[in-house]
């Protein structure tokens, strides 16, 4: 069972629920160790990346406690499943725990059930085999409710641990509403993960009670001080 039993969010264990994200193709290895020694001070539950950094932040992290969360045919998921499989199994070779990959949208818009399922299965099995975890972005701005359903569907078929809401980078992010409806279609025994335009602590609360158990934000810290955090990944 991927969902984490944690208990009602506060500002004294927020930092469990989230993913202390860095995905700006700028960024620098100075940027990177930063974002790592913040999750380490802050105690968040992983600092996620671009592939290129697993191997910085794995050995940064390294006995901290805090895991290394990658994405994956990021950010469009316009990416052959093969190259996807083989971008996550290098990934996870590298260090990474977690693996957030980007569903073909296409197959999404054209409620094309068995490509998705087709889609993530090809990454889930190498992220498994490599005892890692499997997160789905299913980029709810650019869906139908019909169509977000279709896409949770596939990604429990798949054997997928939590769908994600958003890569942050097409268009809108998380909102209450989706987070519920995922929560809905996947079942108590899945991660969902409210991850795009999360900026307080205010935003964070209300994703978990509709049914988040894990946030992706680059403004965790603004998060954790109760603060106002800014719109950048």
């Amino acid at each position: 069972m991927s969902n984490e039993a944690v208990a009602p969010a506060n500002i004294a264990n927020i930092a469990s629920y989230i993913d202390h994200t860095l995905l700006k193709p700028e960024a620098s290895e100075a940027d990177v160790l930063k974002v790592c020694a913040e999750a380490i001070e802050y105690k968040f539950k992983s600092v996620c990346v671009n592939p290129v950094w697993v191997k910085t932040v794995t050995k940064a992290l390294k006995g901290s406690g805090v895991l290394t969360c990658s994405v994956i045919g990021f950010p469009l998921g316009a990416t052959p499943s093969d190259v996807k499989a083989f971008e996550a199994r290098g990934a996870v070779l590298d260090g990474a725990d977690e693996i957030d990959m980007v569903i073909n949208m296409a197959s999404a818009r054209a409620n094309d059930k068995g490509a998705l399922v087709d889609d993530i299965r090809a990454v889930s099995e190498p992220v498994h085999a490599g005892e890692a975890i499997l997160k789905v972005i299913i980029e709810t701005s650019m869906l139908t409710d019909e169509q977000k359903v279709i896409a949770c569907e596939a990604a429990v078929e798949a054997g997928a641990d939590f769908v994600k809401t958003s890569t942050g980078f097409n268009g809108g992010g998380a909102t209450v509403e989706d987070v519920a409806l995922m929560r809905k279609t996947v079942g108590p025994d899945l991660g969902v993960k409210a991850s795009g335009g999360v900026r307080s602590l205010a935003d964070a609360q209300a994703m978990i009670a509709a049914g988040a158990t894990r946030i992706g934000a680059s403004s965790g810290i603004a998060i954790v001080k109760g603060e106002q955090g800014s719109s950048a990944y």
